[in-house]
């Protein structure tokens, strides 16, 4: 079975809005539009992490395929993430459009919960979501998603759509990359790792390192 891969932005107060410009996304009077623009060097690679789509099929909700729709056909040949973007074969899930006119795109007609579990049980490469937050959540309310390649940006946006909402199913999470940017951009890949597993210190034995720890401490103080 093929894998179902996220892929986004986030502020680090969790908003994913509109981090590419200020008129990509200005629903619900946002105005921050483009805050990842001035953190991008050579060590922030699009290219990386599936933003490119490459060598993955592409799974989007409306309002991000409207925004690549709009941009990505019109770039130039020599692009390589356009060409790849462009290439890619694209599922979009929405229930208000009726025509697509990016080619190799088709509609998921129906339920989207059970779409992707029929395109994830087809043989193929793996299924790439880019931005698509109302999506992302759908589909990690219903535990599809096998991987998610969260780039955090060192700023604070305060309003705006966020990755996970009130509603999100609570989950764990297992980090297996991290990697810093020169300009603070936190690039890390998480697996799901079950159901989160609460504790509590009070009444807890203190580990040998704890003890350890309180020692030096304890030795350093004047």
């Amino acid at each position: 079975m093929r894998k179902l891969i996220v892929s986004t932005f986030v502020s680090l107060d969790g908003i994913m809005q509109a981090p590419g410009g200020p008129e990509e996304d200005p629903t619900g009077g946002f105005t921050l539009g483009g805050w990842t623009f001035n953190y991008w060097d050579e060590t922030v690679d699009i290219s990386a992490a599936g933003f490119d789509s490459k060598d993955r099929e592409l799974v989007l909700g409306r309002r991000t395929y409207e925004i690549f729709e709009a941009y990505w056909p019109y770039q130039p040949d020599g692009d390589p993430i356009a060409r790849s973007l462009n290439a890619a074969k694209k599922y979009v899930a929405s229930s208000t459009l009726t025509t697509l006119h990016w080619n190799n795109s088709t509609l998921l007609h129906g339920d989207v919960v059970s779409a992707i579990i029929a395109l994830k049980a087809q043989p193929g490469p793996d299924l790439q979501i880019i931005g698509s937050g109302n999506l992302i959540q759908t589909l990690q309310a219903a535990s599809l998603i096998d991987e998610y390649n969260v780039w955090t940006f060192p700023v604070v946006l305060g309003r705006g759509k966020r990755l996970f909402g009130e509603t999100t199913k609570p989950f764990a999470l297992r980090l297996v990359r991290s990697q810093v940017s020169n300009t603070g951009v936190v690039m890390s890949t998480y697996i799901p790792s079950g159901d989160v597993r609460p504790g509590s210190f009070v009444g807890a034995e203190p580990s040998e390192k704890e003890l350890a720890r309180r020692k030096r401490m304890a030795n350093e103080m004047p």
